[in-house]
């Protein structure tokens, strides 16, 4: 790329308008009393791109840069970078490189049509130094001032020149760069301010990092928050930290006073603190200290007591206080005062057994991963208002906690958790693995350390900072474990405000006050198949307490979900930013090439559905367990990279997809959520229903004579059964048993879909649970000399139906030629990252008033009832069959595929009707009643009058959905 390939600079702002605006912005400022004064330096600015690092060398902090663009933002959004090309340098791992070579692709892969599917694409793509530039003017009255420079939210590394004067270098990654610019300053003069900045790996926090990688915000440069000027006296309010104590309704105040006079300094010294954000105001009283400041500065440290009115913080009374520090030095009485004004809240978190406590009351975090994914602009908001619209929409889902994967949040989304009352727990930027390490002894081992003092120092004070790691799934010399157990201790002694882990994922570390593990979760990486919801019967009395019990400390299960659901390519027009999904544009295009195109709104919403109970199950299994500390969903929202991971309930805007809302999502996983155990979903009518009832209550206060309803359901919501549960008082923090419910089922129309309702009287807190019941003897066979049942298409049945009978296939699923491996669940993360991970598909959609399934109670979608039939069955590939052919029962397939995919399809061949079923309904059936009522379903539709297939097939296509008996078995019998 050229160096300066760049838009040509139109107009810079004329020194005299400039320094007008300079004023304007001192004058405003001076207003505010924080300090002496600040000069806003957003707008536009000259620009270089510099791709072959000339800019040192030609030294271009010297000459005026001819390029244009506005700050805050990013080249991009500016329109400047590369092109996106086939070889293109990205900052991230490719784990399925299929794109490069597979024909399907070929079009993709075309200069004018470069499409990629493993993640959001950039208009425009720059990896290397940039450098910035404007003119600046320091008023007459900041005149012996310290004068600094922040900027907020560089990417990644900055170099500063005033004029020609070299001013330092930084490379903070969640933290504002701080330059003091005091000595170069020339007050009342133009200036030329010169920012490098460089995006490349500077030091290796792994590839695959959501600081950095291109697999969530992309890898931009620019600056992209406040970029300002700050005037201080020359004796200055350095740092303020306040550490809380709940008890004693007081804090301790650790304040740095810096002191560029080179002389010592007396004062007075203020605290004043007040609540800024309830309607029930207090003030504590004003705590005034005379102090001396040595000529290099001092560190103090004061106990403020707030008084007996003082005001707790958490995630139910968010109270929050504005702490105001001044510093007036003794004898000048025109010294400007220094100020700084914090906010925080008079909270601790503890350890209580294996579960959190925050001011005494024990938590359970409900939590998901924000893993930096912010598609209009490729970087996280600055603005409190976007960040506290992120966590009242996870507040509506029932969540309490964001865990940032691998990347630290900015200053706003503190100040928005705060206000809102939420937890964060928060990572130093980092995922060190797959090429990166800690514990080598490299750089990046002293850089973490840095980094976690520098978050600590900008972001401690706020109560919504609740826990720290060095980041995401280490790897090193012994899984960096002794690196690893230092990095805690020294944050455990440094700052006990929070609680510290050293990892998210692992290792598991005698050191750390709680672990993030992902053990305690239903579907573990690799497990495909074989994970419990694949290959057990569905029940809701699973949990992890004996996981739990192994441990002395809060576990959090990682990264819990992972259930993908198929693309909602409506989205698409909503990517008017710097990031376009051309991965679905690709996926739509796989999906019209096989004839589906006009399914893609129903594959999103059947898949969604299975996704939601796959996601409510997760949840609950969570809430089942006693003493837990809580989980992080993976995630509530999308993931674009790695493949294309759709996981969420919500789309990466975090709008809501069209099949579960906020208040159903909520149900069960919110602060208080009642449960049922049942051993089973699918009954009898020679059987009792049964369930013992839970509440996982986490609330701000104990549930006193609390009455609980129960009540059964048809599916057209008539009552079959209710009662009320014995009264009690449910205590806050815990799992309480609340009793027992026993139906006998004898008497039910079967087969039939029940729901189990329980609710918290007087409260918004209910939660259910559908289960089936069947009759308990089978029906007999329809009688029709015209049917036959048959296993294969020898010539016997092809003459048969070419002479106008009627047969039902069952093809048995080990002979089913596919390689699609069909399970219940939805997909997990997705089949690209995994490398082929099954199951591939993502449930079933079928028209439930079809006549074949007229005795076969279901939805248009998986729900648990499926298990039994899919957990013998194969999925037919149905490509090679007639376009206009649909499945009565379609399997939906992953998207980077889409094949048309079936259970059970009908079809004319020759004069006949054909059935063809790739279920097992025949083993076993004393003891599987869905298949056996399936079963009975479809032998009264094909012998029925209704049975009147519409598309006609031949022999050969028959034949050809079995695999070759010379062949490998490609059966996806369940394990």
């Amino acid at each position: 790329m050229n160096d300066n390939k760049v838009q040509p600079r139109t107009r810079l702002l004329p020194a005299t308008v400039m320094g007008l605006l300079v004023l304007a912005a001192f004058a405003v400022s001076a207003r505010g009393g924080e300090e002496v004064g600040e000069l806003d330096l957003s707008g536009p600015w000259s620009v270089a791109l510099d791709s072959q690092d000339h800019g040192f060398e030609h030294r271009w902090f010297a000459r005026a840069l001819e390029g244009e663009l506005r700050l805050p933002g990013c080249l991009a959004e500016n329109g400047l970078g590369d092109d996106v090309t086939l070889h293109t340098s990205w900052t991230g791992d490719i784990v399925d490189r299929s794109y490069f070579t597979d024909p399907r692709y070929a079009p993709y892969r075309e200069p004018g049509n470069i499409k990629i599917p493993f993640w959001l694409q950039p208009v425009k793509h720059y990896v290397g130094a940039a450098w910035y530039q404007r003119d600046v003017q320091a008023p007459v009255a900041w005149s012996g001032q310290r004068v600094v420079l922040m900027l907020e939210r560089p990417h990644w590394g900055t170099t500063v020149w005033l004029d020609e004067r070299e001013i330092g270098s930084e490379n903070s990654l969640g933290t504002p760069h701080e330059y003091d610019l005091t000595d170069g300053v020339r007050t009342g003069r133009t200036q030329r301010l010169t920012i490098r900045v460089d995006n490349r790996m500077l030091l290796n926090v792994g590839p695959n990092s959501h600081s950095m990688s291109d697999h969530t915000q992309g890898n931009w440069n620019g600056i992209v928050g406040t970029i300002k000027l700050i005037a201080t006296p020359p004796v200055w309010v350095d740092d303020v930290q306040v550490f809380p104590n709940v008890a004693a309704k007081a804090v301790r105040v650790r304040v740095r006073i810096g002191n560029r006079t080179g002389r010592p300094a007396a004062g007075r010294l203020t605290l004043a603190a007040e609540v800024c954000n309830t309607d029930r105001p207090h003030s504590a009283a004003p705590r005034v200290q005379s102090v001396q400041i040595d000529p290099k500065g001092a560190a103090l440290e004061l106990e403020y007591p707030l008084g007996a009115d003082a005001q707790p913080w958490d995630e139910f009374s968010p109270a929050l206080y504005r702490l105001t520090v001044e510093f007036t030095p003794d004898g000048d009485r025109l010294a400007t005062p220094a100020r700084r004004a914090i906010t925080f809240g008079l909270r601790e978190i503890a350890v209580a057994g294996t579960q959190f406590a925050i001011n005494g009351r024990k938590i359970f975090l409900r939590g998901t991963l924000d893993c930096c994914i912010y598609p209009l602009t490729g970087y996280p908001s600055t603005d409190v208002e976007s960040w506290k619209r992120v966590i009242r929409i996870c507040k509506a889902h029932g969540l309490n906690h964001i865990r940032f994967h691998s990347w630290t949040p900015p200053r706003a989304a503190f100040i928005a958790a705060d206000e809102l009352g939420f937890y964060f727990l928060v990572e130093c930027s980092s995922w060190a693995n797959q090429g990166a390490q800690v514990g080598t002894g490299g750089p990046l081992d002293g850089w973490l350390i840095r980094e976690g003092e520098r978050v600590l120092r900008a972001f401690g004070n706020h109560p919504s900072f609740t826990f720290m790691a060095y980041g995401n799934e280490p790897a090193g010399p012994d899984g960096g474990k002794e690196y690893l157990a230092h990095w805690v201790e020294h944050f455990k002694k440094l700052d006990p405000r929070r609680k510290y882990t050293c990892a998210s994922g692992w290792p598991m570390l005698p050191e750390n006050e709680f672990h993030v593990t992902p053990a305690p979760r239903i579907q573990q990486w690799g497990e495909g198949c074989r994970s419990r919801i694949n290959a057990l019967p569905p029940a809701t009395t699973a949990d992890y307490r004996d996981f739990v019990g192994k441990h002395a400390i809060p576990v959090i299960s990682h990264e819990i979900g992972q259930w993908c659901v198929y693309p909602n390519f409506d989205e698409i027009a909503k990517y008017t930013g710097v990031l376009k999904p051309r991965n679905f544009e690709i996926f739509r295009d796989f999906l019209n090439a096989n004839h589906m195109g006009d399914q893609a709104h129903d594959f999103l919403m059947a898949s969604g559905k299975l996704q939601t109970l796959c996601y409510k199950e997760e949840i609950e299994s969570a809430l089942r367990t006693p003493g837990f500390g809580g989980f992080e969903l993976l995630d509530l929202h999308d993931f674009p990279g790695q493949g294309t991971a759709l996981v969420g309930v919500l789309d990466p805007f975090w709008d809501s997809k069209p099949y579960v809302t906020p208040a159903e999502y909520h149900r069960f996983a919110c602060e208080t959520v009642p449960l049922a155990r049942m051993s089973k979903r699918v009954l009898t009518t020679a059987e009792t229903f049964a369930a013992d009832v839970e509440v996982a209550h986490y609330g701000p206060r104990d549930l006193i004579d609390a009455p609980v309803s129960w009540m059964i359901r048809a599916v057209e919501g008539r009552q079959v059964a209710g009662g009320m549960l014995p009264i009690r008082t449910i205590p806050t923090g815990e799992l309480s048993a609340l009793g027992k419910i026993d139906v006998p089922l004898g008497s039910i129309k079967a087969p039939a879909k029940l729901n189990l309702e329980i609710a918290i009287t007087g409260t918004t807190f209910a939660n259910d649970w559908d289960f089936w019941v069947y009759p308990a003897e089978p029906a007999p066979d329809p009688k029709n000399d015209g049917l036959r049942i048959v296993h294969e298409l020898d010539d016997a049945t092809r003459a048969y139906l070419e002479a106008g009978g009627s047969a039902l296939l069952l093809i048995p699923p080990a002979q089913v030629k596919t390689d699609a491996v069909i399970g219940f669940s939805t997909v997990f993360w997705n089949t690209a990252w995994t490398g082929g991970q099954p199951p591939h598909t993502l449930g079933v959609l079928c028209d439930p008033n079809h006549p074949a399934l007229a005795e076969f109670p279901t939805e248009y979608h998986t729900n648990w009832q499926w298990w039994e039939l899919i957990h013998d069955s194969a999925a037919m590939n149905l490509n090679g069959l007639p376009a206009e052919l649909r499945p009565i029962v379609q399997v939906i397939d992953t998207w980077f595929e889409a094949r048309r995919l079936g259970l059970l399809f009908e079809a004319r061949l020759g004069q006949g009707r054909l059935l063809v079923c790739s279920v097992d309904i025949e083993s076993n059936l004393d003891v599987r009643p869905v298949a056996r009522q399936s079963r009975q379903s479809l032998l009264r539709y094909v012998a029925g009058a209704a049975f009147a297939p519409r598309h006609a097939i031949t022999a050969e296509q028959v034949r050809g959905l079995f695999h070759s008996s010379q062949s490998p078995s490609t059966s996806t019998q369940r394990d």
